[in-house]
């Protein structure tokens, strides 16, 4: 089964009219994004290799459109230009403006506009953005809204979507940054989280002893992070040793992004009997609300008090949230 995202509205259609007339005035404005012709040899076009194929993108490009809330805080750390974005994020509730906090600021001083949520991409928002290229995929119900019209985004700009299967942070941070024409840029952002990394280890005393990862999800059923995740894998390189849940489950198979399984309530004390847990509450009952529910409250985590909370957005984090997860760790475990 595939962990449950977020609910969303919807938005009416607009006529197919409306969007050919709207494709017409890009191309007259922006011109076609995928010509790789004189503008290549002059130095303003660039190809990238993506799932789908080459792609031709701008060299630098100065109006994209991002289809994915999770992905829009890496161009806004590459100090790259949004016209437009989805907003959502995984387990941000609380907007500024209508905008996740972490990169509300910079959102609002670029003009960044939003895109509508709904059912199914809004395609003549997005070409009303005036585009020169798209970027989405990712994880969640927005890169599947994307997959769905991915030929219709190209007819607008240069598109690319970043698979599924690229989960890690790291390598979104890369592909995002490469599309856009910001590689240049990922390297000093690297070096800074490799010395916050450095810097917040040595300043922790991690408490022995293996960890779980619980996530509660607004279905109500039990699901573990694997130790292969980005959060069980950011906090490994702290100290802190993930238990191998998937052996405990039976190694089942994993679904979606292959960061969460879902376990039996039965199994749920044998897999989930880490001496201390990491609880992230994903849209979900609270932590209080789970002590009062036996299939937990028996676990030794909740025996013992050993449970630590962590924001949602360290569940699947961008490259804010990343760094923000540190200093939660820091302060807690200083």
């Amino acid at each position: 089964m595939r962990v449950p995202s977020m609910p969303s509205g919807s938005r009416p259609r607009r006529s197919a009219a409306l969007v050919a007339l709207l494709l017409v005035a890009l191309t007259a404005l922006i011109g076609c994004g995928s010509d790789t012709g004189e503008a290549s040899s002059e130095g303003t076009t660039r190809v990238i290799q993506t799932e789908r194929g080459p792609v031709t993108v701008p060299a630098q490009a100065k109006r994209i459109v991002v289809l994915s809330g999770g992905l829009a805080g890496y161009l806004y750390a590459l100090d790259a230009p949004v016209a437009a974005t989805d907003t959502r994020v995984l387990g941000v509730t609380n907007f500024d403006g209508g905008f996740p906090p972490s990169w509300s600021a910079k959102a609002k001083e670029q003009g960044t506009k939003q895109l509508p949520a709904g059912e199914e991409l809004n395609i003549e928002a997005v070409a009303a953005a005036a585009p020169d290229l798209i970027i989405g995929g990712g994880q969640g119900i927005t890169a599947v809204q994307a997959e769905k019209v991915y030929d219709k985004l190209t007819a607008i700009a240069p598109t690319v979507l970043v698979p599924k299967t690229v989960a890690a942070w790291q390598e979104q941070l890369r592909q995002v940054a490469d599309a856009a024409g910001r590689s240049d840029r990922v390297e000093a952002m690297m070096t800074a989280y490799r010395d916050k990394v450095a810097k917040v280890k040595s300043s922790i005393k991690v408490p022995a002893g293996n960890y779980a990862y619980l996530l509660s999800l607004p279905n109500n059923k039990p699901y573990l992070i694997p130790q292969s995740a980005a959060l069980p894998a950011l906090l490994s390189e702290l100290g802190f040793a993930a238990d191998d849940v998937l052996a405990k489950a039976g190694n089942p198979k994993l679904f979606g992004s292959g960061d969460a399984v879902e376990i039996s309530p039965e199994l749920l004390s044998q897999v989930a009997g880490a001496p201390q847990v990491f609880f992230i509450p994903v849209g979900g009952r609270s932590m209080d609300q789970l002590k009062q529910d036996p299939v937990y409250s028996n676990l030794p985590s909740f025996k013992n008090n050993t449970l630590y909370e962590l924001p949602a957005t360290s569940y699947r984090p961008d490259y804010d949230g990343v760094m923000a997860t540190l200093d939660v760790i820091a302060k807690r475990f200083a």
